[in-house]
């Protein structure tokens, strides 16, 4: 999860992944390099990041990039969002620069960095310790957060291992699972249809994983998108499968996912956010529980047993609520106060005994 100076706790629902300079700009010169930065903030979405890696043009790569979202970062108002960039990797030869310049020259201007192929622990630590150097020599106030992308057969194989690093270290955000690289890795040629049976092992280890280190678990992005000119049927068919996918990795654990495109932040959104019938469930739920001062408790409208377990998946699903508004931050913080109190358990924290 991401804890924002302003005391927020934002584990994402929509996690928006947009190149961190125009393309356009390769062939237009009158073009504007922050205009996708521009598009990600009016997209209704939890988090964005910025990348540097492989949805950069290879051209743009380097001084351009760097200087266009730098600039992004000290001039753009990102309002609630959580901020954070995609630097290339560390075998790439570009990633220490990369990392050197953010640091130097967006101070205290984002929350977290993504990291993207990691192998394993000894990756992790390289990393850990360039934030810690770089925020002691550039002054910063803040603490910048990591999240990790699980997309290489090594990685998931050391999924653990990583999501302690994280965890010891006080900055583990989040683990996210990326569909494309890992199945490239594999000679996985189709990860449109039927992802939850094929990939179903490697997410449901990140999700373990993840929710083992008291970090979220973020699933891997829907590759298509529809466009202008496809017809009514056509933008039916690539809605139906967005939220198909989602609703599944939902019910799988994951936290929310990554999406490419505005269009898609909707859809995803609503995967991820209890429906109004479910809040007034939790809600009763959590109020049954806290009334009887914790244990398990009969529900008398529903017939059904509230336990432990009950509260637990009631405060993760109206945190959600909280991040859509439909409900206040002050009524989940409440609850989950008296819950830590009855239970042992922060639910909202690392989900370990408090």
């Amino acid at each position: 999860m991401f804890l924002l100076p302003d005391g927020r706790r934002v584990v994402p629902r929509t996690e928006l992944t947009y190149p961190g300079i125009t393309p356009t700009v390769l062939t237009d010169k009158s073009a504007d390099p922050l205009k996708m930065s521009k598009n990600a903030i009016r997209t209704p979405v939890d988090h964005i990041m910025g990348d540097m890696e492989d949805a950069c043009p290879y051209d743009l790569k380097g001084e351009p990039v760097r200087k266009a979202l730098a600039e992004a970062l000290n001039t753009l108002d990102f309002g609630s969002k959580v901020v954070t960039w995609r630097p290339n990797n560390i075998r790439s030869g570009l990633f220490e620069a990369d990392v050197e310049y953010m640091m130097r020259h967006a101070v205290d201007k984002f929350h977290g960095m993504v990291m993207p192929k990691s192998f394993g622990p000894d990756d992790v630590r390289y990393v850990l310790n360039i934030l810690h150097y770089c925020e002691r020599v550039n002054k910063w106030k803040g603490k910048v957060a990591l999240e990790v992308l699980i997309e290489t057969p090594r990685g998931l194989e050391q999924i653990d291992a990583i999501g302690a690093e994280l965890e010891k270290s006080g900055r583990g955000a989040g683990l996210i699972f990326g569909i494309a690289d890992f199945s490239s890795f594999l000679g996985i040629g189709n990860i449109l249809t039927d992802q939850h049976v094929y990939f179903s092992y490697a997410k449901q280890r990140t999700v373990i994983a993840a929710k083992a280190h008291g970090l979220h678990a973020i699933d891997n992005v829907y590759t298509r998108i529809s466009r202008k000119t496809d017809s009514p049927q056509v933008v039916k068919e690539i809605e139906a499968g967005l939220r198909e996918k989602n609703v599944k990795a939902a019910n799988m654990g994951m936290d929310g996912t990554w999406v490419i495109h505005p269009s898609q932040a909707d859809i995803a959104n609503a995967c991820f956010t209890p429906t109004d019938e479910e809040i007034t469930t939790y809600k009763r739920a959590l109020e049954q529980s806290k009334t009887a001062g914790g244990g398990a408790v009969m529900d008398p409208q529903s017939g059904e047993m509230i336990d432990d377990a009950t509260i637990r998946i009631a405060l993760q699903a109206l945190s959600k609520a909280a991040q859509a508004g439909k409900v206040t931050w002050d009524y989940v913080r409440t609850m989950n106060t008296k819950l830590t109190e009855i239970t042992g358990y922060d639910i909202l924290g690392s989900g370990m005994p408090h």
